[in-house]
């Protein structure tokens, strides 16, 4: 009669390790940090791929893109190195990081060059799995009538050749449908966003407005010459972005969801007037560090973008929209919520609360509404000098 309760202790054991697992499982569920647009020596950045994803790693990012224009970062490349010059000291800090067993060297008429390694060289050696990620990209780099029109396409498996088109929305809507067929194709998981729209004022919201499939934009880039803020005669990519989604839900398509990058262009000098790495990122919650899965995070809008706050929570049912933050002794945070009324042609602060908890209950006549939450603390390497932290929550289409 052993036999009775030695099947139940199987049983017992085997509810015991499923119940574990299962919320082993559920604790992985965290917050991941990463930038999908920074630049790197293989087109105009100014440091080797491997010292700019160490840069990354050490500073407590989960996963980067090296997205440079309109290249897909394999084959054979040779930078020159001149004496004294910004890439020979760049030359320098890599060698003594990876050493001469990695960095291979060459002489041409004299000059040091040394060679590029590929993105499947670099990623197999600094990739960590389910702790660093490397996500190929690349910033699909055209213009129509001098106008930059850049979109970064990420987690893609091909080059994706730049668009020529008759008008700015021709180019925009052509590079999305060319990255929506690589993901038909290929099966995989990839997603475009347009990047600084205020760059070069080269896209307006009337060039925005007309696209499909257009699920995600720069709220925020760390660039100094994006414009993020506008002026007196161009909207702030914030403005834009409230105002895209009102047309957005009022045609029947998916609300635009709004990401921040650094767009790290100078690795070697700091300062405002540098493309710096570490201004902006996003904050993905997912429990599986892999491409695939980031991106469906991203399109199910589970993320924040952030120049600093760090957000504990993100709450949202029928009735709520909650959001936690981490405490920090250094700073208040500010939390407003920003929305349009149905029938208001404009967005506006709903609500504005002060501390670590921020709540907003939904009225039922809000088309969407989203956070923005606003530290006192300055950055320490801002976009313009007074920049203080920030976190940018998703909007949310309510629901009557």
């Amino acid at each position: 009669m052993k036999f009775p309760g030695l099947l139940f202790g199987i049983i017992v054991i085997f509810l015991i390790t499923f119940l574990s697992c299962r919320n082993a499982k559920k604790a992985q569920v965290r917050w991941l940090k990463g930038n999908l647009h920074t630049h790197s020596l293989w087109s105009d950045g100014d440091h080797f791929p491997e010292m700019i994803i160490k840069w990354y790693k050490d500073h407590g990012y989960q996963f980067i893109g090296l997205s440079d224009h309109n290249i897909f970062q394999e084959g054979e490349k040779w930078v020159s190195a001149p004496t004294e010059s910004p890439k020979y000291w760049a030359y320098e800090a890599y060698l003594e990081s990876f050493g001469t067993n990695w960095v291979e060297t060459r002489y041409e008429d004299s000059l040091l060059e040394v060679k590029l390694k590929t993105y499947e060289q670099y990623r197999n050696t600094l990739e960590v799995p389910d702790s660093f990620l490397i996500i190929r990209c690349e910033e699909i780099t055209s213009s129509f009538d001098r106008k930059p029109l850049h979109i970064n396409a990420s987690n893609i498996t091909a080059k994706i050749d730049p668009i020529r088109g008759n008008s700015v929305p021709e180019v925009l809507q052509q590079t999305l449908d060319a990255v929506f067929q690589q993901r038909i194709q290929s099966g995989q998981k990839i997603m475009a966003h347009i990047n600084h729209p205020n760059f070069g004022w080269g896209i307006t919201l009337d060039d925005l407005r007309p696209l499909n499939r257009n699920r995600f934009f720069e709220v925020y880039n760390g660039h100094p010459a994006v414009n993020n803020y506008g002026d007196s005669s161009h909207l702030s990519t914030e403005m834009i972005w409230d105002l895209l989604n009102i047309h957005y839900l009022q045609n029947g398509k998916d609300l635009l969801l709004g990401i921040a990058t650094d767009d790290a262009h100078n690795y070697h000098q700091q300062g405002p007037q540098y493309s710096n790495a570490g201004r902006g990122w996003v904050m993905v919650k997912q429990d599986t560090l892999q491409g695939n899965p980031i991106v469906s995070a991203l399109e199910a809008a589970s993320f924040y973008a952030s120049t600093g706050v760090e957000l504990e929570d993100i709450s949202i049912d029928e009735h709520y929209y909650q959001i936690k933050i981490v405490s920090n002794p250094k700073a208040t945070h500010y939390t407003q919520f920003i929305g349009v009324i149905k029938g208001e042609s404009e967005p506006k602060i709903l609500k504005e609360t002060k501390g670590p908890i921020a709540e907003y209950r939904f009225q039922g006549n809000e088309l969407f509404v989203r956070a923005k939450v606003i530290s006192d603390q300055l950055q320490d390497n801002p976009f313009k000098s007074g920049d203080t932290h920030i976190a940018w929550t998703q909007p949310v289409k309510v629901t009557p």
